[in-house]
This record gives structure tokens, C-alpha cells and sequence, in this order.
């Protein structure tokens, strides 16, 4: 049984759902992105050993308007709060892209509420590649799909940019995608706040001092955040296991909902 919910934060009311027995999970998802996005065969395989709470950040959906410019700082404040409604003193996290930035301040910034960690098709911040690009040629596509004022383009240049060529190609991915994209508003201004609170993160200096099991994964084709972002990130987060999904792109979770919800229930059911 699924669960709507709000949470009062510090960017004001926060749409959540809520689904799911077992050990808690809190999900933060990436630019654009809400609660819907981290996919119902996703979502359905972690809620068979997690109590799963995906949450809207502030400006997208029913949560509340962002009228002014944020940092990721803000949003790991933003979550750090749904964990306080839900009760949580502590929680599993995962977070993909923008939200594996929010999901590390957090851990970093709050250790003792993060029981085990997982990064997705994230980075550590420019200072962390000082002679390799983090983004990816789709990153253009992000901001053009933030700018646009038509849904159907928009969703077209989000699907190209989020999963590989060879999922794209497949009958009806499109479609389902549209569907599940379309149906939470994410307006446009937002998008384009978190692009910049994104690009302005930097962690690289406190990556060392990460004391939480970490499991960074990374599709190897993702042309949003390159892989090779994925590989420097893991290498600085000391314990950490690396897992890249072959020929697979930004949305790993997405392109392959099972194997991925196999493989963080693996990292994070560590008796």
C-alpha cells in the first residue's frame, strides 16, 4: 500500500510517498525528476524489503514553490527534515544524479543519520576532476528540455538524454516515459536552479572523511554524467564498491529497474 504524504522542511511543505515494509529508505532524485520518475518496477522491488519514501523537492509538484535560488546544502536540509516527520533517526539513503550531491552533504554533514549510502550516476564536484569533464554531451539537452515551453519536447530531449540509444530504440519506452515524466509538474525555472545549485557543488575536499558504506553506480553510456565521473567519485569515498551496468545510461534504474533494485538491496541488507 502506497502512502501520499507532506513534510514540513525549511524549503517549505515537501510532497512525499511512502510505500513499503522493512528497514527505512529515503530516495532523493535529480533534476527534474519526482517521485514518480524512480519508476514503478523500481520502486515495486524495493518496497518488498524497505520502507520506501521518495520525496519531491522543493518547486516540483504539490511541494512548495522555490521563488529564490538554492544550494545542495539547502536540499540536504530539505531531506534531513522529511527524515524528522517520518521519525527516522536514521535511514538507508540513495540518491541519482543531482540527488547523489544532496545524499552525499547529507552523509557527510549529518554521519550518524546515514546508515548505508548509495550513489548513482553522480559525482563528487568540479574541484574532484581537474582534468576530465564531469558532464556529458545530454547535459545540453537537460537545460534545453528546462527551457522549453512545449511538454512533448521536452520530454523527448529528457528521454534522449536519460537512457541509452539502445533502450531508446525499444517499442513504447518512449511513451512510458512521457507518461510517468508528465504527470507531477516540474517547472521550468526549477529545473534550471537545480542545474546551477548542481554545477556550484563540490565535495571533493570532505570525501575522505565519508565514514558510511558506500556503493557508487554508474551506467557505463551515460552521457549525462559520465562514467568516468562515477569511477573518480568511488575512488574517493574510502571502502567504497563500484557497480557499473554495461552499455546502460544515466537512468540505470530505469533501463534495468530489477538488477538495480537487486543490487542496492545487496549493499544495503548487511547483517
Amino acid at each position: 500500500m502506497s502512502e501520499l504524504g507532506y513534510a514540513e522542511a525549511p524549503g517549505g511543505r515537501l510532497a512525499y510517498l511512502r510505500r513499503g515494509d522493512g528497514e527505512p529508505l529515503l530516495l532523493i532524485m535529480g533534476v527534474g525528476g519526482h517521485h514518480r520518475m524512480w519508476s514503478e518496477p523500481f520502486l515495486a522491488a524495493l518496497a518488498e524489503d524497505f520502507d520506501v519514501v521518495a520525496f519531491d523537492h522543493r518547486g516540483i509538484g504539490s511541494s512548495a514553490r522555490a521563488d529564490s535560488e538554492f544550494a545542495i546544502a539547502d536540499l540536504s536540509d530539505d531531506a534531513a527534515a522529511v527524515m524528522d516527520h517520518l521519525g527516522w533517526e536514521s535511514a538507508h539513503v540513495m540518491g541519482i544524479s543531482m540527488g547523489g550531491t544532496v545524499a552525499q552533504d547529507l552523509a557527510l554533514r549529518h554521519p550518524d543519520r546515514v546508515r548505508r549510502l548509495v550513489l548513482g550516476c553522480t559525482w563528487g564536484g568540479p574541484g574532484v576532476e581537474e582534468d576530465e569533464n564531469v558532464w556529458g554531451p545530454s547535459v545540453a539537452l537537460l537545460a534545453q528540455a528546462g527551457e522549453s515551453g512545449d511538454l512533448e519536447a521536452a520530454a523527448r530531449l529528457m528521454f534522449a538524454a536519460n537512457v541509452s540509444p539502445t533502450f531508446a530504440a525499444e517499442p513504447g519506452r518512449f511513451e512510458e516515459f512521457a507518461e510517468v515524466a508528465g504527470s507531477v509538474t516540474v517547472p521550468g525555472p526549477v529545473i534550471m536552479m537545480q542545474m546551477f545549485a548542481a554545477a556550484a557543488f563540490d565535495a571533493g575536499d570532505r570525501l575522505g572523511d565519508l565514514d558510511v558504506p558506500t556503493l557508487v553506480v554508474h551506467g557505463s553510456v551515460d552521457e549525462v554524467i559520465l562514467a568516468s565521473a562515477g569511477k573518480r567519485l568511488a575512488g574517493l569515498i574510502p571502502g567504497s564498491r563500484l557497480e557499473v551496468f554495461d552499455q546502460v545510461g544515466h537512468l540505470f534504474f530505469w533501463e534495468q529497474p530489477e538488477r538495480a533494485a537487486t543490487v542496492v538491496a545487496s549493499h544495503l541488507l548487511v547483517n
